[in-house]
């Protein structure tokens, strides 16, 4: 009777326990629903603002154009230059914008020169510690000689001219590396081949 009583007051308080979580998650719920409904009532309220703000700014736009017809029907007679002013101030923007986009090619073609110039110093520092060749010799010497890139005068047809060469020029450095490197893969195969025949023979 005893151990009964025992089950049937856990049971209780397992019951208890779990009504308890359910009241909990459904006012957590509850909560979230009411944020929710607040972010998307916000969200609603400042589409209408703008919404509205457009249809105001639109409305004054109008009522300006039909303003400027009404009082100012004839603004090129009295202002007769006032189309070539216009006219003139959009090629001067012009100008400018293709001057600015002249400036930023040639800034990125002289950040892609000073790139590829500061990964070549690198590769040949790591080779600083090896015994250079007299082909490596010559060509440092050749790479201390070249003059730095002057592009500031150069316009966008001789940028992308110039662009073209150095491309090329890389195009034929990698050409010129993988004959180099196929070339000592066949000086070394030759080499291990005349070693092993040489240790067979003795």
């Amino acid at each position: 009777m005893e151990s009964i009583d025992i089950h049937r007051k856990r049971q209780e308080k397992d019951l208890s326990e779990l009504q308890s979580l359910i009241e909990s998650h459904f006012i957590q719920r509850k909560k979230e629903e009411e944020e929710l409904i607040t972010l998307v009532n916000r969200i609603e309220k400042r589409r209408a603002e703008r919404a509205e703000q457009q249809r105001v700014r639109a409305e004054r736009e109008k009522e300006r154009q039909v303003l400027n017809r009404v009082f100012f029907p004839n603004a090129l007679v009295f202002f007769p230059n006032a189309r070539v002013e216009e006219k003139e101030r959009k090629e001067a923007e012009d100008q400018r914008r293709k001057h600015d986009d002249d400036a930023k090619k040639k800034k990125a073609l002289t950040n892609m020169t000073h790139q590829y110039g500061g990964v070549q110093q690198k590769s040949e520092n790591r080779k600083g510690a090896k015994k250079q060749t007299e082909r490596e010799k010559k060509k440092k010497i050749l790479a201390d000689r070249r003059k730095p890139l002057n592009i500031d005068h150069l316009n966008e047809d001789k940028l992308k001219e110039k662009a073209s060469e150095m491309w090329q020029w890389m195009m034929e450095l990698e050409a010129e590396k993988f004959d180099l490197s196929e070339k000592l893969k066949k000086q070394k195969y030759d080499m291990d081949s005349t070693c092993a025949g040489f240790f067979h023979s003795n």
